[in-house]
Parts: C-alpha cells; sequence; structure tokens
C-alpha cells in the first residue's frame, strides 16, 4: 500500500513538473495563503479540492466534525500562526452534510473519547430541539445541525483572544462559515460572517 501511494506521488510530481516546470522549487521558497480553512477530518472534504485550490492557497487545521473547542491549543496555534505569521484575512469554518461526526453526536451510543469532542455539538442540539424537530427527517436534522455547528464555530472562533486582538489592532480579518454537500460536491454560504466591528454592533443594538 506504501509502496503504490509513493508511485502515486512520484507520478504527480513528475506530472505537475512537466505541466509547470519550476513549480515546486518556486512553492518551496514561500507559503502566503490568502484563507485559513478550518475543517471536517473526513477524507471527502480536502480543502484544496473542494474548493478549486493549489498548493500554497490555503492554510488548513482540520478535526472531527470541524468543532471549535476554546481549549484547543493545536487549533489556537494554527490560528494564531495563520493570523500573526501568514497574515491571513479570510477564515473559513467549513462543516459537511452528511458528517460521521455530527451523527455520532446524536446517536445514543458509546464513541469512546469522540463523546468527549462532540459535547459542544450535543449542546446545539439540545439547545436547538425546538428548531431541529421542524426539519422532515433524520438526514435533515443532521444537516441542519452540521449547519449550526459551523455557524457557532465562527461565533467561537471571532470570540478568541487572537481575533479581537487583531481587530482592536485595526486588521481586517473576516471569519466565514460554509457548508460543503458531498451529494453535489458545492460549497454554501451560511451567511454569518463576522468582521471587524461586529462585536460592537451587537453591543450597541
Amino acid at each position: 500500500m506504501i509502496g503504490d501511494l509513493l508511485d502515486r506521488n512520484a507520478q504527480w510530481s513528475d506530472h505537475k513538473n512537466a505541466e509547470e516546470p519550476g513549480y515546486f522549487a518556486r512553492l518551496a521558497t514561500r507559503q502566503s495563503p490568502e484563507f485559513f480553512w478550518i475543517g471536517c477530518s473526513d477524507s471527502r472534504v480536502p480543502a484544496n479540492v473542494v474548493a478549486g485550490l493549489d498548493p500554497g492557497e490555503v492554510f488548513v487545521h482540520r478535526n472531527v466534525a470541524n468543532v471549535i473547542h476554546s481549549s484547543d491549543m493545536n487549533m489556537l496555534s494554527a490560528l494564531e500562526f495563520a493570523v500573526e505569521a501568514l497574515t491571513i484575512r479570510e477564515i473559513i469554518v467549513c462543516g459537511h452534510y452528511g458528517c460521521g461526526g455530527v451523527k455520532a453526536a446524536t446517536e445514543d451510543l458509546p464513541h469512546g473519547l469522540a463523546d468527549h469532542w462532540l459535547e459542544p455539538i450535543r449542546r446545539l442540539a439540545r439547545s436547538y430541539a425546538v428548531d431541529l424537530a421542524q426539519e422532515d427527517n433524520e438526514e435533515a436534522r443532521r444537516d441542519k445541525l452540521a449547519e449550526l455547528n459551523v455557524v457557532e464555530g465562527v461565533r467561537r472562533v471571532s470570540e478568541t483572544p487572537i481575533l479581537q486582538r487583531a481587530w482592536k489592532d485595526g486588521i481586517g480579518i473576516r471569519v466565514h462559515g460554509l457548508i460543503y454537500g458531498l451529494k453535489d460536491g458545492r460549497l454554501r454560504d451560511l451567511d454569518c460572517t463576522v468582521g471587524p466591528g461586529h462585536f460592537q454592533k451587537e453591543a450597541a443594538q
């Protein structure tokens, strides 16, 4: 299996070099991505592929069900690096329909450590129980919960000291929420973008 993977890598590398000579030499000198993508670990949702981006154009952090934990040092370290070292100004929290993590969070079954990780999704399900009950079936309820998880993720990223400090310093970062459809390959904007001044506007209302 590893031998096959290495062969496929060699074929891809040779094809890329033939198609665009010097590609890897240029890529190796620096990375200057425009987007920081926080997504699900699901193998069917690779950020570069679904967004139509080349290597070097998106900085990526992934975890089970794209959950934003305020104490997740891995995510926070990546976020800080994206904002302060790579000067990325567009952050994307991306979930997907048919998410196995969301499904696990709605099941009354043991899932080991994943049960601890997915607790924020269970809290969302309880908070929005009335809204979710209006969906036609279990699949639709889970897909709606996947959307709510993205919206909550955008809020949680925006509330981190990293983003709050950046906005206080006048840096125009925006945090977007997208959802990906496994059945049609399309990304959808959930219209929950947060940018500079958002919290000040909320406080004034």
